[in-house]
C-alpha cells in the first residue's frame, strides 16, 4: 500500500499531472482518510479538494517502527522481586520518570520467585519490540551460576540499555561484639573456631557471597546464616541473635546511624557518600573484597538498537538530574548511567566473580 505523501508532494503531483488519464494516475494513488479512491477518475479541482480533505483529516504522515514512533502504547517493566524490594522501588521511580518524559505509561510488573529466575526467564521470552524490559539487580549475573539450570542466557537472551543505580554492601556487627575494626573481627573469629557465624539476605545474594568471599580470602571458619531479606537479618543482629552480618548499605543505613549496628568497612573501591567515615576493605587492609549490588535496565535480545538508544538518552538524562540524584542519595544508592557496552562489560565482569565465588565455595544449587 503507497504511503500518504506530504502536502508538497501533493501540490507536485497535480501540477504534473493535472489531464486526461493522470488524473486517474493520482486517484488510485493518493489515499484518503486510509481509503483508496474508488473511482477512475476525478475532475482537476475536486480531485485537489479531496486531496486536500484527505490529507487535513488524516493529518501528515507518521513514521513507522521504533525509530519515529517509540513508545506508542503503554511499556511493561518486569521486576523479578517482590513489591517493595530495593529493585522495585528504584524500578517505580524510574517507570514515573520515564512515562512523563516518553508521553506514554511505562508501568512496573513484580514477578517474585525462584530468586529472581521467574520473572527474568518471562522476560527473556517477552517480544523483542521495546514494549517489555527488564529491570533487575545482580542476581541476573549470579543466577546463571548459581543454580544447575536457569531459565535464561544471560549472554544471549537479553540485550543491556544501562545500569541504573549502585550500592555496596557493608560488613557490619552487633555493637556488643568486641572488634572496633576488620583486622579486631578477624582475630576474634580465629580465636574461636566455630562461635560465629554471618547473617545474609538470602541464600545467592550478594551479601551471601561477599560473606562467602571474605571468609574464603582469609580462611575463616565462618557459617553463613540465611535470612529471608534484609529486615530479618536487621532484626536478627540488633536483637542480639547475630553477631555479624554483611548487608546492602540502603538496608543498613537506618540501623547504622541510629547505632543499633556498627558498619566496619564498605565493599567497594571507594568509600560510600551515605557513609563517608567508613573504611573500605582495601583500607582494612583486606583486597579484592568488592561486593556490590546494582541495579540496571536490559530488553529482550533482538529489539531494534533505536528503541534501546531512545531508553539510554531518556535514562541517562533523568539520572543527571539533581531531584533523582538527591533522592537516591537518601536512600543510600549512587545514581549511574552507563553506555549499553559499558553495562555489558561490568555484566561479564560480575558474572566471573560470582561464578569462582561459588565454585569454591561449591555454593550451586540443584
Amino acid at each position: 500500500m503507497p504511503a500518504r505523501l506530504p502536502w508538497s508532494g501533493i501540490v507536485r503531483e497535480i501540477d504534473v499531472n493535472s489531464t486526461g488519464a493522470g488524473r486517474r494516475r493520482i486517484a488510485r494513488a493518493f489515499l484518503f482518510s486510509g481509503r483508496a479512491v474508488s473511482c477512475l477518475w476525478l475532475p482537476g479541482s475536486l480531485l485537489l479538494s479531496a486531496l486536500i480533505l484527505g490529507w487535513w483529516t488524516s493529518g501528515p504522515a507518521k513514521a513507522q517502527g521504533p525509530a519515529g514512533g517509540y513508545p506508542n502504547h503503554p511499556v511493561r517493566m518486569i521486576v523479578p522481586f517482590a513489591a517493595g524490594a530495593p529493585t522495585d522501588v528504584v524500578a517505580r521511580l524510574l517507570a514515573q520518570k520515564l512515562s512523563t518524559s516518553l508521553r506514554h505509561q511505562f508501568y512496573v510488573e513484580d514477578q517474585p520467585g525462584a530468586g529472581g529466575n521467574f520473572g527474568t526467564g518471562n522476560a527473556a521470552r517477552a517480544a523483542a519490540d521495546g514494549y517489555t524490559l527488564l529491570f533487575t539487580s545482580a542476581s541476573y549475573v549470579i543466577n546463571p551460576s548459581l543454580f544447575a539450570r536457569a531459565p535464561y542466557d544471560p549472554h544471549k537472551d537479553f540485550a543491556p540499555v544501562t545500569m541504573v543505580a549502585d550500592s555496596p554492601n557493608v560488613l557490619i556487627v552487633n555493637p556488643a561484639v568486641p572488634a572496633a575494626d576488620v583486622a579486631e573481627l578477624v582475630a576474634l573469629i580465629r580465636a574461636n573456631p566455630g562461635k560465629y557465624g554471618f547473617a545474609s539476605a538470602g541464600v545467592g545474594t550478594t551479601t551471601h557471597l561477599a560473606g562467602e568471599r571474605f571468609k574464603q580470602a582469609l580462611g575463616l571458619e565462618l557459617a553463613h546464616v540465611p535470612f529471608g531479606g534484609s529486615r530479618m537479618l536487621l532484626q536478627s543482629l540488633t536483637g542480639g541473635h547475630s553477631s555479624l552480618a554483611f548487608i546492602a548499605v540502603p538496608s543498613a543505613l537506618a540501623a547504622i546511624k541510629d547505632g543499633k549496628a556498627r558498619a566496619l568497612a564498605v565493599l567497594s573501591r571507594t568509600r560510600s557518600p551515605a557513609l563517608p567515615d567508613v573504611p573500605t576493605m582495601v583500607e582494612a587492609g583486606i583486597p579484592d573484597q568488592d561486593g556490590h549490588d546494582f541495579q540496571g535496565l536490559l530488553v529482550p535480545a533482538g529489539t531494534p538498537r533505536p528503541v534501546i538508544d531512545i531508553l539510554h538518552r531518556e535514562v541517562s538524562r533523568i539520572m543527571s538530574t539533581q531531584e533523582i540524584r538527591a533522592r537516591f542519595s537518601a536512600l543510600g544508592l549512587d545514581a549511574a548511567a552507563s553506555a549499553p557496552d559499558q553495562f555489558a562489560a561490568l555484566l561479564d565482569a560480575e558474572m566471573v566473580r560470582w561464578e569462582r565465588v561459588i565454585t569454591d565455595g561449591k555454593l550451586k544449587l540443584q
